[in-house]
């Protein structure tokens, strides 16, 4: 069935002008419960002014069988929420197109136990979904779980960070090394000459963590390019517990007196934080990711001076739009969709919606 894209947009905009949900416009359009009186007439208001026909939506709606979509992303932990923001974006997405005959399963794994990866990918596997979106984190293990859902002939989603070499349907989240160098850039204007920058990665699985090193890569490049590059010290935290961190950051400082701020390439930064107010060392300007409740409290005492933000919640809501889009054949999905890098600070966090 052709042209479904302008129907589909048709009910999009309606819902739009309404304020309300795909699903409250489809259940107008076909008289179905569950919708207030008032809203009932402005949606049929809008449909008149708009002159849409939707007996064509009906008949694409009785022709689609029920899609499965798979998610494949680490799950909230008590060292991190960040997780939660692309789920809810996710949530939303699957309650918009539930109506078109598409169903969610979800597959979660630890981000620092690598067997847990294996354990949901293989679970996703044996139930056999009509298309995947991933979070990639073990790179190594992701890229093994990936040419196996090509090989299936799935479409693919990469959220958060792609993964290399590997030719998914789409990737949605940040360009990693321009997010780097915009961080090198924000420390550059507010450290003097002579003072150092420690870059901090904290992760189980280092090695195979290619977002986190292809931030590092963004950053040190912008030092390198004006002839600074010394001015740039790296620090890999393996052991994510707060008492070790705290152990290996102090050492890293007593050793390198000269620095002055520091980069956490991932939303850990608040574990930085609590180091440095724990040990007052309100001298050091340091700069993280993610607009997370640990993270906003810390910048407005201000202990963390900038957060960037890739709007993980559109990532996730994206990235299942782009698997609907592309199977129901509505339109092409780009090959990339970069997230805006957002600068946070505690003058404009109030409204910010990440």
């Amino acid at each position: 069935m052709k042209k479904t894209g302008t129907e589909l947009t048709g009910v999009k905009e309606i819902a739009r002008r309404a304020n309300v949900s795909i699903g409250t416009v489809d259940r107008v359009i076909h008289n179905r419960n569950g919708v207030s009186e008032d809203t009932k007439n402005k949606i049929n208001a809008i449909i008149e002014e708009m002159n849409f026909r939707p007996n064509k939506m009906a008949s694409l709606l009785a022709s689609r069988k029920i899609l499965n979509f798979a998610i494949l992303i680490p799950a909230v932990s008590g060292e991190t929420d960040y997780w939660s923001y692309p789920l809810n974006g996710i949530k939303q997405a699957a309650d918009e197109i539930r109506q078109f005959g598409v169903t969610i399963k979800y597959y979660f794994y630890d981000l620092n136990l690598k067997s847990s990866f294996h354990t949901a990918a293989d679970e996703l596997l044996k139930n056999e979904p009509d298309a995947v979106l991933m979070a990639p984190s073990f790179v190594e293990d992701s890229i093994d779980f990936a040419k196996k859902i090509l090989e299936l002939e799935l479409p693919l989603v990469f959220i958060n960070s792609d993964l290399p070499g590997q030719p998914g349907l789409t990737y949605i989240g940040p360009e990693l090394y321009q997010s780097g160098k915009l961080a090198a850039q924000l420390i550059s204007l507010a450290i003097q000459k002579q003072d150092k920058i420690l870059t901090v990665n904290i992760s189980t699985d280092l090695e195979n963590n290619h977002h986190l090193l292809r931030k590092e890569q963004g950053f040190k490049s912008f030092f390198e390019s004006s002839g600074n590059a010394n001015k740039v010290v790296t620090l890999y935290i393996n052991d994510t517990k707060f008492d070790a961190a705290e152990k290996t950051l102090l050492t890293a400082l007593t050793a390198e007196a000269a620095i002055k701020a520091i980069f956490v390439t991932n939303s850990r930064v608040n574990v930085i934080a609590e180091i440095l107010v724990k040990h007052k060392r309100t001298d050091i300007l340091l700069v993280g990711y993610d607009f997370l409740k640990k993270n906003i409290d810390y910048l407005i005492t201000g202990q963390i001076t900038f957060l960037i933000c890739q709007r993980p919640k559109e990532q996730g809501y994206l990235g299942v739009m782009a698997l609907y889009k592309h199977l129901f054949k509505i339109s092409e999905v780009e090959k990339s969709t970069y997230m805006p890098i957002d600068i946070i600070t505690k003058e404009n966090y109030r409204f910010y919606n990440g």
